[in-house]
């Protein structure tokens, strides 16, 4: 069994439904979720004039590997309805894998650590808040180091509802 930490998010349609049936459908198939951070929005990162997105990360036990996850992943975002028409653009639900482990993976298929994560602070928080001092395996830094580093200054606040 392997723990990894999803990030799921979306900017289309009710966006707690879809976060909500994200995480379910992967504790169907991709493994059993053991904790789940807060909501969290914030603006559209790169292209601005578009609705805000939720995101959420999500800690897994899967026995699914780094490529079978991914697999799955896809999967789910396809079957909810994820259509891919432009880069950083409005989406209904988006599922990556941040952390798979201490696991380094970088093929056509996958990278793993995600290779923007040090870069986006709507992952870097709700990551935080769940595994504070865990080191990044590329980085050799805390998570919470990553988030005082972070040259992103693109609000993102707890969603109250």
């Amino acid at each position: 069994m392997h723990t990894a930490y999803l990030l799921i998010g979306g900017n289309l349609g009710n966006r707690i439904e879809n976060l909500q049936k994200a995480a379910w459908l992967v504790a169907q198939e991709a493994g059993q979720v053991l904790r789940q951070s807060s909501l969290y929005e914030t603006a559209a990162w790169g292209f601005g004039d578009q609705p805000d997105f939720l995101n959420q990360v999500l800690e897994i036990r899967t026995p699914l590997n780094a490529a079978a996850l991914m697999s799955m992943l896809l999967k789910i975002e396809k079957q909810m309805g994820r259509v891919r028409e432009e880069r950083n653009g409005p989406r209904l639900i988006d599922i990556d894998i941040l952390l798979y482990g201490d696991e380094i993976h970088h093929n056509d298929h996958i990278s793993i650590p995600h290779p923007r994560l040090p870069l986006r602070r709507f992952a870097l928080i709700p990551l935080a808040e769940l595994i504070p001092s865990f080191i990044h395996p590329e980085l050799q830094l805390t998570i919470d180091a990553l988030l005082q580093q972070t040259p992103d200054d693109l609000p993102v606040k707890k969603y109250n509802g």
